[in-house]
């Protein structure tokens, strides 16, 4: 018989025993027995499935049922829970329990232990997810997609990279309200407002005390307003306020600052660069382009460029990103460059799952899928996002064209998911475009008085932004007057609008 042709060489048998310290899981056991106020520390962290031995992942289970009760657990405490269990019998029953308690040098290190029993239980999980990655990259039975399957691994990866620990789950009122202290005192250390991630604008501090972790945050408007003008500015503006405070020898975890990851579908890496450049410069961004700058305009810019370099402020201008993809990359930045902040330009150019099919109604639930995507982001990750949003031309049909809630494009479920929805109006970009005829020579007092009256609304309007907070879920709604300087894409503080 003729042996088949092996691409794969056959697996060995006898495969390597999993990474396991039984003797540290019973020493960690016998020491929560002698001293149950242990359990407090060793429970945040551990879970009974942490433990190798399932007896013991079972033993430790009980241990804790008994201290939440405030009942003394111990091996007397202990016997009637585990008269029955036939695993125990093969360890010696019942009088195991007792042997655990045995050495009392287990004591001293208890956390020790604990630390340690997670630590290969963590290695279990990830020897888990290479195992699943070999046997699902070898199965060809289902369709080939590797790009799905990188996505899915690297989904589990960091699910095993953050899992434990206290981010997650069920907290205690004692654990929220330090974390709700820790940001009343990042606000005072801040001087004042800022409790989130700074947006680099006092009087939107002021109202929004900065952009908040895990919360989602739509800034919409019409085109032509400068929603990407104001998502560079602050993404700028967060990242510098990072590279100073550290600069100032304060905890990275207290500064107000963040590192910014921008995720740009509308333009490329270099064209945000240019605008961010231009801002700082003070060079129109379109005389950048055309090279329309002098000498000293040009070492302005160099200048701006080398005080720029060491900003973490990442671009990823990958058209068509799915939600999934962006998800992905956003995991990957947060654990290596330990992201701050993420800003999506804009929503409606993000892919949902894919599944294909057309039609309005299918594209509602791609764009409920999608913003509920970067809200489940925003709270995985815990850091605020961005989320940049078309309206719906139903404005332009309205007499006062600011933006109301319903004219959020397409889904009901972006104003449902946001916690913050900001519309960004400017009276100025209507004014300017209604201009009547220029008066000339010959022409009636009415052509001459309609055109001063439209300089005077421009007078008014010109340099002037309203940034309208139509929700907010950590305070009240209104409106936050802004200068915005066209020429250089640059958002400011209006002078008369905050008080100095």
């Amino acid at each position: 018989m003729v042996e088949p042709l092996r691409i794969i060489p056959p697996a060995e048998s006898g495969a390597p025993a999993l990474p396991h310290n039984v003797e540290a899981e019973a020493a960690l056991l016998g020491a929560l027995m002698i001293d149950n106020r242990l359990a407090e520390d060793v429970q945040l962290k551990l879970r009974p499935d942490h433990f190798f031995e399932p007896v013991h992942g079972r033993i430790y289970e009980a241990i804790l049922k008994l201290v939440d009760r405030n009942m003394l657990a111990n091996p007397v405490t202990l016997r009637p829970m585990f008269e029955g269990d036939a695993e125990l019998k093969e360890l010696g029953g019942p009088a195991y329990l007792a042997q655990l308690t045995g050495s009392g040098a287990a004591l001293i290190g208890a956390r020790d232990f604990a630390t340690q029993v997670y630590d290969l239980a963590l290695l279990r999980a990830l020897i888990g997810v290479g195992r699943e990655m070999v046997e699902k990259a070898v199965d060809t039975s289902e369709a080939v997609d590797p790009k799905s399957q990188i996505e899915q691994a690297e989904v589990a990866l960091y699910r095993v990279a953050e899992e434990g620990g206290e981010q997650g789950g069920v907290k205690t009122f004692a654990q929220a309200t330090k974390l709700a202290v820790e940001m009343a005192e990042r606000a005072l250390n801040s001087g004042g407002h800022v409790s989130g991630v700074t947006t680099g604008l006092e009087s939107l501090n002021a109202r929004l005390g900065g952009m908040h972790p895990s919360d989602l945050v739509i800034l919409a408007g019409r085109p032509g307003m400068g929603k990407s003008s104001l998502a560079t500015n602050i993404a700028f503006n967060a990242a510098s306020r990072y590279v100073r405070d550290i600069e100032d020898g304060i905890d990275p975890a207290k500064s107000v600052g963040a590192p910014v990851a921008i995720f740009n579908l509308e333009m490329s890496a270099d064209q945000l660069a240019t605008r961010i450049l231009a801002e700082q410069s003070g060079i129109s961004s379109q005389d950048l382009r055309m090279g329309k700058i002098s000498q000293q305009e040009f070492r302005n810019l160099a200048r701006a460029a080398a005080e720029l370099q060491n900003l973490p402020l990442y671009i990823d201008d990958t058209p068509a990103l799915t939600i999934a993809a962006l998800r992905t990359r956003a995991r990957r930045l947060k654990r290596q460059r330990g992201l701050g902040m993420i800003i999506v330009d804009y929503l409606q150019l993000l892919n949902g799952g894919g599944r294909g099919g057309g039609g309005e109604q299918n594209r509602v639930q791609e764009i409920s899928e999608i913003s509920r995507g970067l809200k489940q982001l925003a709270k995985e990750l815990n850091v605020p996002v961005i989320a940049l949003s078309q309206l719906s031309r139903a404005v332009e049909q309205r007499e006062d064209k600011r933006p109301q809630l319903s004219d959020l494009r397409e889904s009901g479920s972006i104003e449902q998911d946001a916690d913050m929805v900001l519309f960004i109006y400017r009276d100025e970009y209507y004014v300017a475009s209604r201009e009547p005829k220029r008066p000339g020579e010959g022409d009636d007092a009415k052509v001459f008085e309609a055109h001063d009256q439209w300089m005077r609304d421009m007078e008014r309007a010109y340099g002037i932004s309203e940034l309208i907070i139509a929700k907010q879920r950590h305070g009240a709604t209104g409106k936050v007057k802004l200068k915005f300087e066209s020429r250089i894409t640059k958002f400011s503080d209006l002078a008369d609008d905050y008080p100095l």
